[in-house]
Order: C-alpha cells, then sequence, then structure tokens
C-alpha cells in the first residue's frame, strides 16, 4: 500500500519525482499497488496513480504545469496570529507522550517569538499543518478552535479541479483521501466504507484546501478542508492486515533550515507519523517512512508552495528514488 502525505507544490514533486526513480529502478509499476491513501499534494499523487497516469520524470516540464495557486509570504490575519500560538503549544504537549521523538518539541511556546515574515511563512505553508494535526482529544479541542477562528478564505483551486474533472476519475475501491469537516474538526476518509458520496476531483480538492488560503469545499451538506489538519499523512487510516507492506511518503518530515517554528513543525511531523506508523506495525503491518533526504529537503524549503524550485525537487526526489531502490 502507497500512503502519501501532505506537502504542496514542491511536496508533489518530490513524491512524483522519488516514486518514479523507484520505478525505473525496480520495474515495479506503482498502479498495480493494492490501495493508495492520499493527503493534501499526497491526493493529487495517489489520484493519478491510481489511474494508471505516468509519473513526471526529470525533464518532463508537461508533467509540472502548476495546478494550485502560487502563495507567497504574507502577514497573515490577525485572527490567525491569536489562535497559532495556543495551538502550537497544545501541539508540543499534546505529542510528547506519542514517542520519544517528541522530546524535541517541549522548547516552551514563549521562545518561538518570531518576527511577522517567519510566522507568516508557518502559516504560509503546508507544513503548518502538522502543528495542528494532533491527533490526542486535546489537539481535537486545539484544531476545532483553530478552525473556527481562522477568517474565511476566497482562494480557490480551479486549475486542479478542471486538470482533475477533465481526467473523469473515480473511487474504484483501492483510492482514500483524507480531508477534514471543517465545522466538527472530525476527519474523512473519502473512498472509504460509510463515507459521504464524493467525486474523486471534489475529494482532492477539499484535501488539499489549506483552511487559511482556500475556501472549504461543500460536499453532501457539509465543508471540508485540507486532510493535513488532522496529520500529516494520515497513515494510522491506512486499511491494513498482517503482513501488509505500506510505504509513506512524509514531504513535512524532510524539511531544513534554521527557523524555530519550521524545526518544531518538522519535529511535529515525524512525531505523528512515527507514532501512526507503530499503530500500524500492531496491526501486524510491515511500515516504511520516508522523509525527503539532505538534497531533496534544502530544495524544498522553505516555501513549499513556490513553483521556482519543482524541477529541482522533481530532480532529486527521482535522484532519492533510484537509491531507495538499490538500498
Amino acid at each position: 500500500m502507497l500512503v502519501l502525505g501532505g506537502g504542496g507544490v514542491l511536496g508533489e514533486a518530490w513524491m512524483g519525482g522519488l516514486l518514479a526513480g523507484y520505478e525505473d529502478a525496480t520495474g515495479y509499476k506503482l498502479a498495480d499497488c493494492e490501495a493508495f491513501l492520499g493527503t493534501s499534494a499526497g491526493s493529487i499523487v495517489a489520484a493519478r496513480i491510481a489511474a494508471g497516469r505516468a509519473l513526471p520524470r526529470p525533464g518532463g516540464k508537461a508533467d509540472l504545469l502548476p495546478t494550485v495557486p502560487e502563495v507567497r509570504f504574507r502577514r497573515v490575519p490577525a485572527a490567525v496570529d491569536t489562535v497559532v500560538a495556543p495551538v502550537l503549544n497544545v501541539a508540543q504537549h499534546s505529542l510528547a507522550p506519542l514517542a520519544a521523538a517528541a522530546a524535541a518539541l517541549r522548547t516552551p511556546i514563549s521562545s518561538l517569538t518570531t518576527p511577522a515574515a517567519e510566522l507568516a511563512l508557518a502559516l504560509s505553508a503546508p507544513f503548518a499543518e502538522a502543528a495542528l494535526g494532533v491527533t490526542t482529544p486535546a489537539g481535537a479541542l486545539a484544531r476545532i478552535a483553530a478552525l473556527k477562528a481562522l477568517p474565511r478564505a476566497s482562494g480557490t483551486l480551479g486549475a486542479l479541479r478542471e486538470s482533475l474533472e477533465r481526467q473523469q476519475l473515480s473511487f474504484d475501491g483501492r483510492l482514500l483521501v483524507a480531508a477534514v469537516d471543517r465545522a466538527t474538526g472530525r476527519r474523512v476518509i473519502f473512498g472509504a466504507p460509510g463515507a459521504p458520496e464524493a467525486s474523486v476531483a471534489d475529494a482532492v480538492i477539499a484535501s488539499c484546501t489549506v483552511p487559511w488560503l482556500f475556501a472549504p469545499v461543500p460536499i453532501g451538506g457539509a465543508e471540508y478542508v485540507d486532510g493535513g489538519v488532522w496529520s500529516p499523512a494520515n497513515l494510522d487510516a491506512a486499511p491494513v492486515k498482517r503482513g501488509t507492506r505500506v510505504l509513506c511518503l512524509n514531504p513535512t518530515a524532510g524539511l531544513r533550515g534554521p527557523s524555530a517554528v519550521l524545526s518544531l513543525a518538522r519535529n511535529a511531523s515525524r512525531s505523528v507519523t512515527g507514532f501512526e506508523a507503530t499503530v500500524l506495525k500492531a496491526r501486524g503491518a510491515e511500515v516504511s517512512v520516508i522523509a525527503p533526504n539532505r538534497e531533496a529537503g534544502l530544495a524544498m524549503s522553505p516555501n513549499l508552495m513556490a513553483f521556482g524550485p519543482q524541477e529541482e525537487v522533481l530532480a532529486a526526489g527521482y535522484r532519492q528514488g533510484l537509491a531507495l531502490a538499490a538500498a
């Protein structure tokens, strides 16, 4: 099974490149996987693979046409300023019991005071979702509070929707897409038994809708936002049984840079996904979680929604995929 996490424009490029490199090195066609679970950018890649479409390779510029608006650093709304510190604080304390790696998150929130530009960076890129996506009860309360406090965004993902609709994709029992109900903060896995009826295009758009950047997506009388608000990869939602082999790509776990907020979000992403991997292993699954290596992580940081480094990130991901196959 393939589980693909959130990571914006550059996370999508890295995952596509890595998986293409892995295919080329092994000859294995990822479209033959028994199931795919995608979150945010990962849902785009998962839908592409499940539909049998070719992954992008270095030099294939036609495969890297922008499908979401580029997000530049900007001052975030005042309502976000008032909620982000308590949310980060809840995140770091809620994560601590989940994994030993969470010890890195215990920096007092007062030490994370940063210039407005750095705070805007943390909130404008999808890796900030790791700070909101805590699955403990305290994290759920923080998530609901944050979603209610955020001003209603007006941006849309129209170009991505048009691209998905042209492909006439459908849920075939293998594709799963994670999103979050904006009103309740609950996670929903579209394509899973009992989930609300939705088209693949609507589900993927919902999963990619970062709530402070884009308007929520209405599906079946409810409104949905980015699945990364719950978890960077939602790995624990993978339908596994004993012996299932799971490969999870987590773009936000490999970002690099000196920012304290970036470091916090990266460690939160690693800790949450590590805990979720432990849950699957307890069910008898074999789980491998891959993050961007140093080359790819440096190319991706700090703004995951920038188009400029796409080719560089794709190529770095491709080389990492080749290396992964040889390991």
